[in-house]
């Protein structure tokens, strides 16, 4: 007799009640057996806040090999000296790698990575310095390193092709100021995104954003079997992390995020903070915000800056307002304490 198949509805049952568990389940849901209301229901009680009624996955991924936590605020501002006319300049290494990732609690995603991780790592300098990238490829395909921005063409990561061993660099100056991100643009460039081989890239504007508690967010999907549709959503590539570790922040606090969509497979994401509102500077080109709303749209490679501050403590959820996203993994707890 086969097995039933994990279909991306089944998956989101994975977490409470484990693979076994989801299988039997599809298979008792085509016999027409009754749903099973959660025991918080149930009782009608338990903390509405805990894994919001079950979703949020049993158990925790392996954070000493990616912390989604660490990375909100890890920024690599590169090896930093002055070149001779005085201008500033920032040296990175990047090399790409193929290697295993945990996407949820014993879920595994053999990605291409940057640096051994998804997304990689946060680049950060100012607008007019001189950038310079070391790249080597140690993966098992050809790639390259596209930013966004403006730059000459042998810098564009598009006709350099950097086969398995060979490496490149790239060197330009960062500008304009603003939320960026850089990716690798080889052919089926969606295969190459979607396996991991993004990251984010800001560049700040000469004087200084007001000061604010920064957080770095990319949102990803995982397609974990390789039907074309994702299993796994996630902010940070973990589904459900930020529920398991709610992200502290102060009431009236000033909070900066720079969001970053890099889904594949589906047109257009988006983000919703509860019981509050933002500023949205999108691209972070100006320094006057676009609009101020609760929610916002982004298609891939869009991106915005958010600025907010909450007036009342608790624990309040943001999420993507696509519903099966966030019981897919992309679905987080901003925790406000006085």
């Amino acid at each position: 007799m086969s097995k039933p198949k994990l279909s991306r509805r089944d998956f989101l049952m994975v977490g409470t009640i484990g693979t076994a568990g989801v299988l039997g389940a599809a298979a008792l849901a085509k016999q027409g057996s009754p749903a099973q209301a959660s025991p918080a229901r149930q009782k009608g009680g338990g903390d509405p806040y805990d894994s919001h009624f079950g979703l949020g996955g049993v158990g925790d991924t392996d954070l000493s090999a990616f912390d989604p936590s660490a990375y909100l605020t890890d920024f690599d501002y590169g090896q930093v000296s002055q070149l001779d006319n005085g201008q500033t300049l920032r040296e990175y290494t990047i090399v790409s790698l193929d290697k295993e990732i945990e996407v949820a609690p014993g879920i595994y995603f053999p990605a291409w990575t940057y640096n051994g991780q998804v997304p990689g790592p946060t680049l950060r300098a100012t607008a007019g310095d001189r950038i310079r990238i070391h790249f080597k490829n140690l993966g098992s395909h050809p790639h390259t390193l596209h930013f966004h921005g403006i730059h000459p063409v042998n810098m564009d990561g598009v006709w350099e092709l950097v086969e398995n061993g060979q490496s490149y660099t790239y060197e330009f100056d960062a500008e304009p100021f603003g939320l960026h991100l850089y990716h690798c643009h080889t052919i089926p460039l969606k295969a190459h995104i979607h396996k991991g081989l993004y990251g984010v890239f800001i560049v700040d504007p000469p004087t200084p954003r007001p000061p604010a508690r920064e957080l770095v967010m990319m949102m990803n999907g995982f397609d974990t079997n390789f039907d074309g549709d994702n299993e796994i959503y996630a902010v940070n590539t973990v589904g459900f992390h930020f529920m398991r570790h709610p992200i502290s922040i102060k009431k009236d606090e000033l909070v900066r995020i720079y969001l970053v969509n890099i889904t594949e497979f589906d047109p257009i994401n988006s983000i919703h903070i509860h019981a509050n509102f933002f500023d949205i500077y999108r691209t972070g080109t100006r320094l006057e915000p676009d609009g101020f709303t609760d929610t916002a749209m982004f298609c891939q490679g869009e991106r915005a800056i958010l600025e907010f501050r909450y007036k009342f403590p608790g624990r309040f959820i943001f999420h993507a307002h696509q519903s099966e996203f966030s019981e897919l993994g992309w679905l987080g707890v901003l925790e406000v304490t006085e």
